[in-house]
């Protein structure tokens, strides 16, 4: 079974209920396997990052195999300004944030309500030096675990729709993003657009941030801000002190 996302913004939580945590969230037009079923839930598997959760079965569209495997070949058109609407002839609006999925709303059969885009949108591989400019529109927005849209992100969300919008898939979960790429040996290697991976007490993984020009570094924490960068880890500017312990750097493209 497969199925597409039709609101704008859905949780998509760990376990089949609405007080479970949200793990990620599913934006417009992004669409997906259906692994398993109960009368109000579903557990799916993400197309795009192979990411599994839980969603409301009232909050998505069935789709056929067909049109999955359709969507599944095509180059991904995202919209690209951080808030836009899609309108549908009679009249009704549909908010949809940055970085949501529309090719389906050229296929009648999927989108039955006719809906209309008309703002800008992006598509293709993008230079790495457009990955600053991309993340500069997710700048001052809130810290959201599980988050991935201007009006609440996480660390990991915000690295990994800066790079989709460019063009680049890479996955949901620090952990997993820093398993890619190649390992530098020290920040004078690294690049704008490069991740810095920071870990914990026990060593494991639970921070990204993408690496900017004069050693500073642009991060989800509290909000998507800016702080400095030096061997040590994060150095935040406001408090004056180190927030994160730098553990490695990788360079994805």
């Amino acid at each position: 079974m497969f199925a597409i996302c039709n609101l704008a913004i859905v949780p998509l939580r760990l376990e089949p209920t609405d007080v479970s945590e949200m793990v990620t969230q599913v934006l417009f037009g992004e669409y997906f396997t259906i692994l398993e079923q109960t009368p109000k839930w579903s557990k799916i598997e993400l197309s795009f990052d192979k990411y599994q959760g839980w969603i409301d079965n009232k909050q998505f569209q069935s789709i056929t195999e067909e049109e999955y495997l359709n969507l599944n070949k095509e180059t991904p058109i995202y919209s690209a300004d951080l808030i836009d609407f899609i309108s549908s002839p009679n009249h009704s609006l549909l908010p949809i944030p940055l970085g949501s999925l529309l090719n389906h709303l050229s296929k009648p059969k999927i989108n039955t309500q006719l809906f209309e885009f008309d703002g800008n949108s992006t598509q293709g591989l993008k230079p790495k030096s457009n990955l600053l400019e991309t993340a500069f529109m997710y700048l001052n927005a809130p810290y959201l675990w599980g988050g991935k849209t201007p009006f609440g992100i996480d660390c990991s969300g915000f690295t990994q729709m800066v790079y989709k919008l460019n063009g680049y898939s890479i996955p949901r979960d620090a952990s997993q993003q820093s398993l890619i790429g190649e390992a530098l040996s020290f920040i004078e290697e690294s690049e704008v657009g490069d991740l810095a991976f920071f870990d914990n007490d026990e060593g494991n993984i639970v921070h990204v941030g993408i690496i900017m020009e004069n050693n500073y570094i642009i991060h989800a924490h509290g909000k998507v801000r800016i702080d400095r960068l030096d061997h040590l880890g994060i150095y935040n500017v406001d408090t004056g002190r180190h927030t994160h312990k730098l553990r490695v750097i990788k360079k994805i493209i």
